[in-house]
């Protein structure tokens, strides 16, 4: 997502600080696995286990907020790929 004052990298950065700062102690331990929404230029958040959810509820708060996102306890969001499991009798 495009940004007028930011590139994705510093998005990118200043989410990971706001919430290595200032976020994960409060939510790693009751939160592992849902999805924390930063505001970049508030440090306000939304916690929810759906993404979705999380991001309309920081942008009902402040519509022009710069978010960035991640899964609590998880070096990243979401996983690309996927095993196929072969039953056999």
């Amino acid at each position: 997502m495009p940004y007028a004052h930011y590139t994705a990298e510093e998005v990118a950065v200043r989410g990971e600080a706001l919430y290595e700062q200032q976020i994960r102690m409060q939510v790693e331990a009751t939160h592992q696995g849902e999805f924390v929404v930063v505001d970049i230029e508030t440090g306000d958040y939304e916690i929810d286990p759906d993404d979705l959810v999380a991001t309309k509820r920081a942008l009902a708060k402040r519509p022009d907020a710069v978010l960035y996102g991640l899964r609590v306890g998880a070096p990243t969001a979401y996983r690309l790929g996927g095993r196929f499991a072969i039953s056999r009798p």
